[in-house]
């Protein structure tokens, strides 16, 4: 009898624990999406922790020095590497993205300074939730420019 409620205590806090393991585990979840996912499942994510991926339009950025908010556009870009090697490599596929007027957009709005490489065709991967208006509001702001390193790249490997 004594050994029951031992083995019995044992397993509730066992118990306890995967649930409580499982439930952070989803509380904590982020989804890594592209611009063209967002807009499809748009209904089902709204409110969710995301991550999110695309080709930053440079005419659309503006900036309020007073709020410190900063707005811009990003276009559809492929998560796929083998996809965006077959179509030039990254520099070529973030400026096909900016250029093409049919691509999928997203609005993104972020609160902070204006980070150093924000600039039209660079690669933006943001961390934030996508509200019921359809903006996705950014928490962490993350900028590559493949374009800037390009040039660089030969004269390290020759020197």
């Amino acid at each position: 009898m004594q050994r029951s409620k031992f083995i019995l205590g044992g397993l509730m806090i066992l118990a306890a624990v995967i649930y409580l393991i499982v439930s952070s585990t989803k509380a904590n979840a982020e989804y890594f999406m592209t611009i063209d996912e967002v807009e499809q499942q748009k209904a089902q994510i709204i409110g969710k922790s995301l991550r999110i991926s695309g080709a930053v339009i440079g005419d659309t950025i503006s900036y309020s020095p007073d709020n410190l908010e900063l707005t811009f556009e990003v276009a559809h870009v492929t998560g796929d590497n083998d996809e965006i090697e077959a179509n030039g490599g990254l520099a070529r596929v973030l400026h096909d993205a900016t250029v093409d007027p049919n691509r999928t957009r997203l609005t993104v709005v972020y609160n902070g300074p204006v980070p150093d490489l924000l600039q039209n065709e660079a690669q933006a991967i943001m961390t934030g939730h996508l509200e019921s208006d359809g903006i996705f509001y950014a928490d962490e702001l993350l900028l590559k420019c493949p374009t800037k390193y390009e040039e660089a790249v030969p004269e390290q490997v020759e020197g």
